[in-house]
């Protein structure tokens, strides 16, 4: 191999060439030039979107998807390997594009037009999207009415909209003022004309919501699950079925099993056997719970925090697997715990393959083995990478 041919694309998204030299927009096979410019090879596909790359909200559009698949594979090969650990890494499962069901989207307004998108890269400067290859079509079909509601509302600031994709149509969430009986009114308008489900303003002191016809929820595992404002949710529904498929794998028949990280039930409610699930965010666990008993499953649930008050050995030494699924920090201290304890399954799901090699190193150390090692990109042509896994004593 040549030293100025990219040979892969490292954690933030740059290629690196085999003597060491980085380049952006760079895809595996690609060469770069004495002048710093990159000319194509096998796997630098044409972008999709016109946004991309000032749009932020992805970053290897011109990847295709032999390179983004090798991209998830490498981030977690490299991450374990900084740990001194390997095992099985199975091919990706990528959602497709146009499936996105979740997205935190910007809105400002200036020169009285508003515009609401992504930020550009390492800026605050707002790219206003016309089109986007990752949104699922109901999500992205509100955008432009929602441009004009907000002018309408006369918004003044910078908002931030969380955007969710429910059972019974599109979720917002709007950090805005809308004041008087006319911004009733449009809201009202816009949520009948474009099927939302349910339109909540925050303008500093909570959701207050203002369109909720019949109550939200979100199907997990079958049950109806009731939709906190802001929830948390697996981004497209096939990387959510990837990894409750890894977990179903990884913990087999165990009777028993704990489900710590629980949010709203993803894992929980897709298990057989008992399950105790532990989480902190009370409207999360409050819903699981109500969501749960109403469909006469075994799950028991329960407010806590796992930072603060982890399971201890003599706890966790009663279920026969543990499933995690922390956020991008990881469970460092719920994995030291695990690492005395005798349970005979780990399923640990995680966001953050650098947070997970250190706890793995930690369950490693502890007698665990690392068996495999699912990577699921949820994120089409983000930088970022999931991945469930398996350990067993």
């Amino acid at each position: 191999m040549k030293a100025d041919t990219i040979m892969r694309v490292v954690a933030r998204g740059e290629g690196v060439t085999a003597d060491g030299r980085y380049a952006a927009l760079a895809a595996p096979g690609d060469t770069l030039n004495a002048d710093g410019s990159v000319t194509p090879g096998p796997h630098h596909q044409a972008p999709p979107c016109r946004h991309f790359p000032i749009c932020g909200g992805c970053q290897l559009q011109h990847l295709d998807d032999a390179a983004y698949a090798q991209f998830v594979t490498d981030r977690i090969a490299a991450a374990l390997a900084a740990h001194d650990l390997e095992t099985d890494i199975r091919a990706p499962i990528l959602s497709p594009p146009r499936t996105r069901r979740r997205a935190t989207l910007h809105a400002e307004a200036k020169g009285g037009r508003v515009s609401i998108g992504f930020t550009e890269q390492s800026s605050h400067a707002l790219v206003d999207i016309q089109e986007c290859h990752v949104f699922a079509p109901e999500l992205f079909a509100v955008v432009a009415p929602l441009r004009k509601l907000l002018a309408r509302l006369g918004m003044k600031r910078r908002a931030d909209i969380q955007m969710t994709s429910c059972d019974q149509g599109v979720d917002l969430l709007v950090g805005a003022r809308a004041d008087g009986l006319a911004a009733a009114e449009a809201i009202i308008a816009f949520c009948q004309a474009n099927g939302v489900a349910r339109f909540a303003i925050d303008d500093g002191l909570g959701p207050e919501t203002r369109w909720e016809p019949e109550p939200v929820t979100v199907t997990l595992g079958g049950v109806p699950v009731p939709f906190p404002h802001g929830a948390f949710l697996q981004a497209t529904a096939d990387g959510e079925a990837a990894l409750v498929s890894a977990v179903r794998e990884a913990v087999g028949g165990a009777a028993t099993i704990a489900d710590l990280f629980a949010g709203l039930g993803t894992f929980a409610l897709s298990l057989g056997g008992k399950v105790y699930a532990a989480e902190a965010a009370r409207d999360a666990i409050l819903s699981l719970k109500s969501a749960a008993g109403q469909a006469g499953r075994q799950v028991f649930a329960d407010h806590r925090d796992l930072y603060r008050r982890p399971l201890t050995v003599q706890e966790l030494d009663r279920f026969d697997a543990i499933v995690l699924d922390p956020p991008r920090a990881g469970a460092r201290d719920q994995a030291v715990a695990l690492a005395s304890a005798r349970t005979p399954v780990i399923a640990y799901v995680s966001c953050n393959p650098s947070s997970f090699a250190r706890d793995a190193l930690a369950l490693c150390d502890g007698g665990y083995a690392l068996d495999w090692v699912q990577p699921v990109g949820q994120f089409r042509w983000s930088t970022h990478v999931e991945l469930a896994a398996r350990f067993s004593r």
